[in-house]
């Protein structure tokens, strides 16, 4: 388990206490506390959190248990969760993979609960994602958005992502 305190927006300070559940505390501009935590189970509490969230992210996306579960035991994702005091109030995934040419990660997914907008927590999950993948080695992280979620694209900014002058290219598989 991480246990991390008084965070500055690039600075983590982490103490091992357990193997396990990982945890980083973040404490931004806006006077808000935030742990994010790294799944390694599903449970009750998480479902109900991932069946409030996903909708707030894509109306196409169905959030049932079998893909939590999935998402949890691959060896390739980390799932991460925003908690502000006890509730569950946003989550990201953070894909990394080897190619030849290197370790990649790709953070997906970033969803805040539409109450908790605007308090930092978007942030906090994003650099702990970025934190991850540098721990991994991974040589670039990657993510998109859509145009339309402007606040999302100025904070992916403002994190220091850039925009890639790329063609992104989608085939639509039955399934």
């Amino acid at each position: 388990m991480f246990i991390a305190s008084s965070f500055s927006s690039k600075c983590y300070r982490a103490t091992r206490i357990q193997t396990g559940t990982k945890r980083l505390s973040y404490r931004g501009a806006v006077a808000t506390e935030v742990a994010i935590e790294q799944v390694t189970a599903v449970s009750d509490e998480l479902l109900k959190a991932y069946e409030r969230l996903l909708p707030q992210l894509s109306r196409t996306a169905d959030a049932d248990e079998e893909t939590l579960q999935h998402v949890i035991a691959s060896p390739a994702t980390t799932l991460l969760v925003a908690r502000q005091g006890s509730q569950i109030v946003g989550m990201c995934t953070l894909a990394t993979f080897y190619i030849p040419s290197g370790v990649r990660s790709w953070i997906e997914d970033v969803v805040v609960d539409e109450t908790a907008r605007g308090l930092g927590i978007g942030t906090a999950l994003v650099e702990a994602a970025v934190h991850l993948a540098g721990d991994a080695r991974a040589r670039s992280v990657d993510l998109t958005s859509r145009p339309e979620r402007a606040e999302a694209n100025l904070l992916y900014q403002r994190l220091g992502f850039n925009r890639r002058e790329t063609n992104v290219y989608r085939l639509q598989l039955d399934g």
